[in-house]
């Protein structure tokens, strides 16, 4: 009971002090102390203050510096082609010998119109953009920058097994030249880090920004473009919630220090807020591939097949694989004897387990000239040969 007095006596007696020295009533306050007091061994330390030239960095200035710095790099891609309206009718019904009377033929027409994006990567005017963005071989293709300066599309390489496609342009005489992108690393990725969209959304709003986060990574979708209807698989994309509209398709996706992350691709029809970009290490294999061949070289099979899943093998008594309905003539897979009907069930001694794009998946892991063990089954009986891949051409 003492010691429990004696505590409420100390307690209070503490109270007391704090209180006074708040009011001044010893001479000296808290302030003096703060300002004043130095311990044993210990430097002063000074608070340092903040000032207007104090930068305070948040999410709003971080996106506008991240777009002044990469909004250069991005263009908006056009295509220009002839198109034939219609031929149009009308019925008159008091010519009996010409009912359906021609009211106006069929004409050719000039189209101009902006498609997509893309985003310029190296200094000499080669620039990415999506495959289906420029699928169509008869159009004629241009190239648009933030300042409007326009440029016509020497050439276009598309690669056979990615929705990806590269663009060149010859570089303005003198002045700075075109202003490249900076590369990111997609494999270090986290869903709920930052991502910033720019592109030409529905064709018409060029240099158009948005904002969001990685929603998402390894998905898989099905690309295409409303303005040339094309469709293609793809594996392993990243999703994201920042607005991807028809028309931001070949442009890119950005991380918080502006650099780029994803071609954005596509987005989920029927949705709010979903849209995806192929990671842009798959783009920097396929740059570097080029850069030293000049075109965009992949490992070739050379054959077409089905899926043979655990439950279809099991009705029809065969193995799970890819069954082949077509061997490419004078391809690897002919060269080394295999023929439609066999099934690969093992590459490299890895199993095939009947899943779509399974076979596509593994050579496209492999290089030119990689030389691969294919076990297939013919007739009951399983055969095992040496491939050598061999480059696709388009």
């Amino acid at each position: 009971m003492k010691s429990h007095k004696n505590l409420l006596l100390i307690a209070a007696l503490i109270v007391s002090i704090g209180l006074g020295i708040s009011s001044g009533a010893f001479g000296f306050t808290w302030k003096d102390i703060n300002t004043n007091l130095k311990l044993p061994g210990l430097p002063k330390v000074e608070v340092p203050q903040l000032t207007e030239k104090t930068k305070i960095v948040n999410e709003e200035s971080l996106v506008i510096d991240v777009v002044d710095k990469v909004s250069p790099s991005v263009v908006t891609v056009g295509i220009s082609k002839i198109a034939r309206t219609p031929r149009l009718f009308e019925i008159d019904p008091f010519d009996p010998f010409n009912v359906f009377r021609e009211q106006q033929p069929s004409k050719e027409e000039q189209i101009e119109q902006d498609i997509g994006s893309g985003f310029i990567v190296t200094s000499d005017g080669l620039i990415v953009t999506n495959k289906h963005v420029v699928a169509d071989t008869e159009a004629k293709y241009r190239v648009i920058t933030k300042d409007d300066k326009e440029y016509e599309v020497k050439k276009i390489y598309r690669d056979p097994t990615n929705d990806l496609a590269i663009l060149k342009i010859d570089p303005p005489a003198g002045g700075p030249g075109l202003k490249p992108i900076e590369m990111g690393d997609s494999g270090k990725l986290k869903v709920g880090q930052m991502a910033i969209a720019i592109g030409t959304a529905l064709g018409e709003f060029r240099n158009t920004v948005t904002t969001g986060v990685v929603s998402g990574l390894g998905r898989g979708i099905t690309a295409g473009s409303p303005f040339e209807g094309f469709a293609e698989k793809l594996d392993n994309v990243i999703q994201t919630d920042a607005a991807i509209n028809p028309g931001n398709s070949g442009g890119p996706l950005l991380n918080s220090a502006g650099q780029v992350i994803g071609v954005n691709t596509a987005i989920a029809q029927g949705s709010q807020n979903i849209g995806f970009a192929l990671p842009i290490n798959v783009v920097k294999e396929a740059l570097d591939n080029f850069n030293k061949t000049g075109q965009f070289s992949r490992p070739f099979l050379g054959v077409k097949y089905k899926s043979i899943d655990k439950r279809m093998a099991l009705l029809n008594d065969v193995p799970e694989g890819a069954y082949l309905v077509e061997v490419v003539s004078g391809s690897p897979a002919d060269k080394a004897g295999m023929q439609k009907g066999d099934i690969i069930i093992k590459i490299d001694n890895q199993r095939i387990a009947g899943a779509d794009g399974e076979i596509a998946k593994l050579i496209g892991q492999k290089k030119v000239g990689d030389t691969i063990t294919v076990t297939y089954w013919r007739e009951s009986k399983e055969s095992t040969v040496t491939v050598t891949l061999a480059e696709f051409s388009q």
